[in-house]
């Protein structure tokens, strides 16, 4: 019997995506586990496995459509010996539940396509374009419902480094989608010469949101709004953590940072004191077994998260080599929804920036986050009241007051001041 291949849910708070690329072709024998096509979600590129064998007879969403929801059928998979007769049949079956807005879709004259679909069902359009008329390639480029436009991934890139605005861009990759070389095109195209009164002065630009930089305005928005932040700061002096460091890398394998350090000391602090490791539900205070820490990476469409599993039972050489691997794939978009869901705390370093002092918004439903500084000289005053030299980092907690209480927060910053400034203990 045919088997309707639907989009899955790939991540928690995940009501939809696009189809990146299609990795099988109609009529391709499939097996099971087999990955069938690669779904572009607001923070990653997701494969999709086959859950069944057979053969690959349709295709009903095109790589490239925009973000279908969850469940929307995108193709059929027939069992050996069925024709294309039970494609239909499959289809007929599912019914409005396949598309409920095909028929008024197909059915309307394509200048009124967005009269004959109705708002609520107007995201589900794209999996009727197989049935569907070809719409004439200078129209696509128009924004379509949620504010997306019609453009590859790597169009989208390519725009935002050339300063391109897709909005002026006609698509002429498949069904009018804008790709490489219309965004070549436009880049090559001289600007129009500007008024009189602006001669001279650089043309505004604007860039359309992605779905990514659109996820991560929503959340951080919700979390300064609906999360009572306080924050916590301390000085941790350096000056062992970075001997030891430069003695461990000594002809070592893997080259430590000290980033690597940090992630291993909260680990370890989190494991001193519990209460901070903790997320924050309607219903409860869900207190987390492991010490998984989340590690903010930067990449060209916003900040990700992936996570470093247990890290307080990890060694400094595995935690390194883990990060490296996790923020490389960060950086295409091909890590796991497993791999950046959760989590216990973040870590968000900006010392590499040469930023001395800030204090990030925390991750919800995450109870802190601690904004790293750079590791520089300062003056300070020894114990016996001598002045001198040392390499001082500041962090700043950033904790959520419905869960963690001042003075647990305080322990839990004591405890990590302590570690990063006695290391050894970071080994053990």
């Amino acid at each position: 019997m045919a088997h309707l291949i639907k989009l899955p849910s790939v991540a928690a708070d995940t009501s939809g995506g696009t189809l990146h690329q299609w990795l099988k072709k109609e009529g391709d024998v499939v097996a099971v586990g087999d990955a069938l096509a690669e779904i572009e979600t607001e923070k990653a590129i997701v494969e999709i496995n086959a859950e069944q064998a057979g053969v690959l007879g349709r295709i009903v969403v095109q790589a490239g459509a925009a973000s279908v929801p969850v469940n929307t059928v995108i193709g059929v998979l027939l069992a050996q010996g069925e024709d294309a007769s039970a494609i239909d049949r499959a289809l007929a079956e599912a019914g409005a539940a396949v598309q409920p807005a095909a028929a008024a879709a197909a059915s309307a004259p394509a200048g009124n396509a967005a009269a004959a679909c109705p708002p609520a069902n107007c995201a589900a359009a794209p999996a009727g374009a197989a049935a569907a008329p070809k719409a004439p390639a200078a129209a696509s480029n128009a924004p379509v419902p949620g504010g997306r436009l019609f453009a590859s991934p790597l169009a989208r890139r390519l725009a935002a480094q050339w300063h391109v605005d897709l909005l002026g861009v006609t698509g002429t990759g498949p069904h009018g989608r804008i790709v490489r070389r219309d965004v070549e095109a436009a880049r090559d195209r001289a600007p129009a010469a500007a008024p009189a009164a602006l001669a001279g002065r650089p043309a505004a630009r604007r860039v359309p949101h992605t779905g990514m930089r659109r996820a991560i305005a929503r959340r951080l928005t919700e979390s300064k709004q609906n999360v009572p932040h306080f924050y916590l700061t301390v000085d941790c002096r350096m000056d062992a953590l970075l001997a030891l460091r430069a003695q461990a890398n000594q002809g070592g394998a893997v080259k430590l940072s000290v980033n690597d350090f940090i992630v291993r000391a909260a680990a370890l602090a989190l494991r001193e004191v519990p209460e901070v490791n903790a997320s924050w539900h309607e219903d409860a205070v869900e207190y987390h077994a492991g010490a998984d820490i989340s590690v903010a990476v930067a990449t060209d469409g916003g900040l990700v998260t992936p996570i470093v599993r247990d890290a307080d039972v990890k060694s400094l050489s595995a935690i390194a080599g883990e990060i490296v691997e996790l923020a490389g794939r960060a950086k295409i978009n091909r890590l796991k929804p497993e791999e950046f869901t959760g989590g216990s705390l973040t870590v968000s370093n900006l010392g590499m920036y040469g930023i001395s002092q800030f204090a990030a918004i925390i991750n919800p439903p995450q109870a802190a986050i601690l904004a790293v500084g750079a590791a520089e000289k300062r003056p300070v005053v020894d114990s016996d009241g001598q002045l001198a030299a040392a390499t001082v980092m500041t962090v700043t907690l950033s904790a959520d007051h419905r869960v963690v209480d001042g003075a647990v927060g305080a322990r839990w910053l004591a405890a990590f001041r302590t570690l990063i400034e006695n290391p050894v203990r970071i080994l053990l």
